[in-house]
Order: C-alpha cells, then structure tokens, then sequence
C-alpha cells in the first residue's frame, strides 16, 4: 500500500543502475521502508526508536 502523505526518497546507498533501490519515508514515530520496484507493494513500519537503534548497528557503533 502506497502512503501518499508520505515523502518518500531513495537511500544513498542504493545502487545507481536502480536494480537495488530501497526507499524510506520519514514520519514523526515511524520509519518507512519499501523496495522502489514495487512501490505498491508491501513495505515495512518501523518505530522511529528502533530505526534510529539499527542504524547506529548498523555503522559499527
């Protein structure tokens, strides 16, 4: 389900041919993630909390 009152942008670290794109869209509690080839597709809702722990993994620190 595409959340239109969402911005959505791609990561930095996708690929530049877009064969590996993974976009996110920000909200005040929740963290978004959806693969941009099937922007109709499922996506994932994550808490704010733990997106910001998992990324803080996940750059070694």
């Amino acid at each position: 389900m595409t959340l239109p009152e969402q911005r959505w942008f791609k990561s930095s670290h996708s690929g530049s041919e877009g064969t590996a794109c993974v976009e996110v869209a920000l909200t005040p509690r929740t963290v978004h993630i959806r693969d941009s080839k099937r922007r109709d597709g499922p996506h994932l809702s994550i808490p704010a909390p733990a997106w910001a722990g998992f990324l803080l993994y996940a750059a070694g620190g």
